[in-house]
C-alpha cells in the first residue's frame, strides 16, 4: 500500500513539472508571436490604420450604448439653447455703474418707481441726455414723456395704434423709422425714443411753447386743452430733474389727477385711446387712470386720447434758445 502511494505522488509530480515546461514554453511562445506580430505591423502602415480604425470604433460603439440616454437629453438641450455670442448685441442694457452721478441717480429712480431693471433704464437715460443735448430738450422732459406715455413699456400700444416707449403713430411718422429698417423698429426701445424725440421737438417748434407742444404731440391741438397731459408729463419731469439735481424724491410721490371738462366741438377724424398716465399716489408704482377719465381727439402729430385737466407751465423745459432746431435727431 505504501509503494503504489508512492508511486502516485511521483505521478503527480511528473505531471505536475510536465505541465510547468509546458506552460512556460507556451508562454515564450507567446511572447514571441506577440513580437513578432508587432513588428509586423509597425512596418506595416495600411495594416497599423485599420487595427486603429476598428478599435476606435468598438470603443465608439462601447460609449455609445453605455451613455446613449444621457447623450440624448444633452443634445436636446443643446437645440434648445444654442450657443449665440452675438445676442447681447440685441438687448437694450448699461452698466448703471457707467453713468454719470445725475444719470445714475435718475435710473435707479425710475427703476424703483415703475418696477423695471435698472439696466435697460440706465441704456435709455443715456439715450435721453445724448437726444436732449442735439435737439435742445431738456432730458429729463423726454424721460417724462415716456413715464406718461407708457410707463416704460417698449412693447405699450394704444387703441389708435401708438406704440412703444414714447407712443408714436407709427402708420403716421412711418417715413421715420425707414432709416431703421421699417416700421417694426418701432418696438426696439432706442429706435422709438429717438423717433419719438424728434417728433417732440418737432411739435415744440411748430407751436411755440412747451405747453401747446406737449398738447400736439398727444393730438388734442384742436381741442380746449390737453386733458391734463402736459401737467402729468411736466410734474414727471419735475421730479426727474430734482432726482437728478441730488435731491430726495419719495418714488410714490403723486401726479396731478384727470378731472373732467368740457370740449369745444373740432373739425376732423375723431379717435380714442386709452392713456397710461403715471399717478402712483399711495404706492410705489404707477397705476393706469380710470376709463371713465378718457376723451376723444382728434388724431394729430401722435394722435391719442386723453384726460381732462389744465397744463402747467414749466420754463425750464422750453428748448434752449439759440440751437439748431433743425438737429437731426433721429437719424
Amino acid at each position: 500500500m505504501t509503494a503504489s502511494v508512492r508511486v502516485f505522488k511521483l505521478f503527480l509530480l511528473d505531471v505536475w513539472g510536465g505541465l510547468r515546461v509546458f506552460s512556460h514554453n507556451a508562454l515564450a511562445m507567446l511572447g514571441l508571436a506577440a513580437l513578432a506580430l508587432t513588428v509586423f505591423v509597425m512596418g506595416r502602415a495600411d495594416v497599423r490604420q485599420d487595427l486603429e480604425a476598428q478599435a476606435l470604433g468598438w470603443l465608439s460603439e462601447r460609449a455609445a450604448l453605455r451613455g446613449g440616454v444621457v447623450a440624448s437629453v444633452e443634445e436636446e438641450e443643446e437645440d434648445l439653447a444654442d450657443a449665440e455670442p452675438d445676442a447681447i448685441q440685441r438687448a437694450t442694457a448699461a452698466n448703471p455703474a457707467a453713468l454719470s452721478r445725475q444719470q445714475a441717480a435718475v435710473a435707479y429712480w425710475i427703476s424703483r418707481r415703475y418696477s423695471v431693471a435698472p439696466e435697460p433704464i440706465s441704456r435709455l437715460v443715456q439715450e435721453a441726455w445724448e437726444l436732449g443735448k442735439r435737439a435742445h430738450i431738456d432730458p429729463t422732459l423726454l424721460l417724462g414723456v415716456m413715464a406718461i406715455e407708457s410707463s416704460f413699456n417698449p412693447f405699450a400700444q394704444s387703441h389708435v395704434g401708438a406704440q412703444g416707449l414714447m407712443q408714436v403713430m407709427t402708420r403716421i411718422h412711418h417715413d421715420k423709422y425707414k432709416n431703421f429698417g421699417g416700421m417694426n423698429a418701432a418696438f426696439d426701445p432706442v429706435t422709438n425714443l429717438r423717433v419719438g424725440a424728434q417728433v417732440l421737438r418737432d411739435c415744440i417748434r411748430k407751436a411755440g411753447s412747451l405747453e401747446a407742444g406737449l398738447k400736439h404731440y398727444v393730438g388734442a391741438a384742436n381741442l380746449v386743452d390737453d386733458g391734463g397731459y402736459a401737467a402729468r408729463v411736466t410734474a414727471e419731469a419735475g421730479y426727474l430733474k430734482r432726482v437728478a439735481d441730488g435731491a430726495k424724491v419719495p418714488t410714490n410721490a403723486p401726479l396731478p389727477q384727470p378731472q373732467a371738462v368740457a370740449e369745444a366741438p373740432v373739425q376732423g377724424v375723431v379717435s380714442t385711446k386709452s392713456v397710461v398716465p403715471a399717478s402712483p399716489s399711495g404706492s410705489s408704482s404707477p397705476q393706469p387712470a380710470p376709463a371713465a377719465s378718457e376723451a376723444a381727439t382728434v388724431v394729430g402729430p401722435v394722435a391719442r386720447a386723453h384726460t381732462p385737466l389744465a397744463p402747467q407751465r414749466v420754463a425750464w423745459l422750453e428748448p434752449q434758445a439759440g440751437g439748431d432746431a433743425s438737429a437731426n435727431v433721429a437719424p
